[in-house]
């Protein structure tokens, strides 16, 4: 399967700088797997297409402030530092820009000295494992000297950091947004539940390697970038009680859906209780075993997100739809509009 075959032409302009003052007022696209119908409705819409019984699971990580502007404690010479992975005893897995003058030994500070850093070892691609120092509470520092790691694609600067979170994100953890679930209020969360929809959460540490581009021709020989999950007893049993009463499972996100299916996998199509690492790829061939309906947003060309997409809904299908959004000037990516998948 070739990564070309998941190309679509997106002119620049509509790939969303910023976010609509209003988040359920983005558009959304409804696509019918069985009739492979198109529809265009607003996120407020959405309601209209969900049942009572149904379940809907979002992901409540929440984004760390992770790029950190600082200087080398010798040479005064600027330093960027992206937050991947947190590795324990302060370590964490990191990225450096210029990563060439970070060696081993070498000392970060930020914040007038507030926080500092000393690089532990090296890896590929400009990563760094680095030791932080500091006095106090490390999230609250971060909190006050980080900047949201919003993706290269956008430009301008974020003027409210919570825009780049979740209403519920709960969980510290993610290098990046699980975006599909920017388009909920507190609000919407709530009507839909005075519907009869279940609302239920699970976790997945959003890493940037969701991000990375696929840089070989051949997608199976891809290599995914593990990322930390985590379902807890009580949506297990739910998620278990609304199929067996069936109910749909309709997941928020790409993030969602991968937790979903790792778990099904793992019980034979059962849900449990569980945490670990996920690496799992899907990409079309793959049977899903735990979701019958996905929100997402728009997502990147030749991206494995395009494939997760493309999996559940047909490859010529959704590239059709994206033809589509195009043409119909629909806001692309993070801060964009958002399709239902049923």
């Amino acid at each position: 399967m070739n990564v070309n075959d998941f190309d679509f032409h997106l002119p620049e302009e509509l790939i969303a700088q910023t976010p609509l003052e209003d988040r359920t007022s983005s558009r959304l696209m409804v696509l019918n797997r069985a009739e492979e119908r198109i529809e265009h409705k607003h996120f407020y819409d959405l309601k209209n297409f969900l049942q009572e019984g149904d379940c809907l699971v979002l992901n409540d990580t929440r984004v760390l402030p992770a790029r950190l502007f600082g200087h080398k404690s010798d040479t005064g010479a600027k330093v960027e530092v992206l937050l991947l992975k947190e590795e324990g005893n302060d370590t964490w897995e990191t990225l450096v820009k210029p990563a060439k003058r970070i060696k081993p030994g070498t000392e970060i500070t930020f914040g007038d000295g507030r926080l500092k850093a000393v690089c532990k070892g090296e890896s590929d691609h400009g990563g760094r494992q680095l030791k932080f120092v500091y006095s106090g509470i490390f999230y609250e520092l971060l909190d006050d000297l980080g900047q949201m790691p919003l993706p290269p694609y956008i430009k301008e600067q974020l003027e409210e950091k919570d825009r780049y979170q979740t209403v519920y994100a709960v969980h510290q953890g993610s290098a990046a947004a699980p975006t599909a679930g920017l388009h909920f209020t507190a609000e919407m969360i709530e009507e839909l539940k005075g519907l009869g929809v279940h609302v239920t959460f699970i976790t997945l540490h959003v890493g940037l390697g969701t991000f990375r581009p696929v840089s070989v021709e051949n997608i199976l020989e891809h290599d995914m970038h593990a990322e930390f999950y985590q379902i807890t007893k009580g949506t297990a049993e739910l998620l278990n009680q609304v199929k067996a009463s069936g109910g749909r499972i309709i997941t928020v996100g790409t993030t969602s859906t991968r937790t979903l299916e790792t778990v099904a996998n793992k019980f034979d199509g059962e849900f449990k209780e569980d945490s670990g690492w996920t690496d799992i790829f899907i990409y079309p061939g793959y049977t899903f075993r735990a979701i019958d309906g996905l929100i997402t947003n728009f997502h990147l060309p030749k991206s494995t997100l395009i494939m997760l997409v493309s999996a559940f809904a047909t490859k010529d299908f959704v590239l059709r739809a994206y033809h589509e959004a195009v043409e119909e000037k629909y806001r692309f990516f993070s801060f964009g509009d958002a399709m239902l998948i049923l």
